[in-house]
């Protein structure tokens, strides 16, 4: 099944030339110039990943991005001329699952989707893992990659349901930020670091009756992270 694309940038040579080429390589493309022509799109269509340029008039990527994480958990891959780190973050904190710097190259985009878009198999028997990892008044279900506080669904996007799953098979036990930068297939570096712990601190809200002081997803010092269950 061909995955569809959304692209969003207000340059005409670099949204359409970004089209041609992901087309190419297998994936149906549809673009929009702004957010409120994504936004018309996003009503009609079903996308599997939204590539979204952060420099934009009107509405810029970041605030699309915080207003879409409220209905939708569509991947975001950002787009920026910014090379800071804490522009960087910021676009994480927003809600977006991974940013690209301008200029790149067609093919690391690619890499990039790719990498969000992967969906290994589990090779673990399902029947070795619990069924349901319960954390206070939330409830996570394995099988079915849901997380849930009482009755109500929560909504993870495609980074936070990465990193529960990769929780999920080791609850009670440590993993390094090294080890889950190496599961979610990015790539090694201080800079992917803080991304995960941004994803964690997000995460967190989710689930943590109070995310300050988690319970559950628990900092293990020198270490990495643990996901602990009642």
């Amino acid at each position: 099944m061909d995955l569809h694309l959304l692209i969003v940038d207000d340059d005409r040579r670099i949204r359409e030339l970004l089209q041609k080429y992901l087309v190419r390589n297998g994936f149906l493309v549809s673009i929009a110039q702004d957010a409120a022509q994504a936004k018309r799109l996003l009503c009609g269509l079903r996308f599997d990943l939204i590539v979204l340029d952060v420099m934009m008039p009107d509405q810029d990527g970041l605030s699309l991005t915080r207003e879409l994480r409220v209905s939708i958990d569509i991947p975001i891959l950002l787009l920026t001329a910014r090379s800071e780190a804490e522009d960087r973050i910021s676009g994480l904190e927003a809600g977006a699952d991974d940013y690209l710097p301008k200029p790149f190259e067609p093919k690391e985009l690619l890499l990039r989707i790719h990498a969000i878009l992967r969906r290994v198999p589990e090779r673990i028997e399902i029947e070795s893992l619990p069924k349901l990892i319960l954390l206070g008044e939330a409830s996570y279900d394995v099988k079915k990659g849901e997380l849930w506080q009482s009755d109500e669904h929560i909504r993870l996007t495609g980074t936070e349901a990465q990193l529960m799953r990769i929780f999920a098979k080791r609850v009670g036990r440590p993993i390094s930020r090294a080890e889950i930068v190496s599961e979610m297939g990015r790539y090694q570096g201080q800079a992917q670091d803080r991304a995960i712990d941004v994803q964690i601190t997000r995460l967190r809200r989710k689930i943590e009756p109070n995310p300050k002081e988690p319970r559950y997803l628990q900092t293990v010092r020198g270490l990495g992270y643990m996901l602990d269950s009642d």
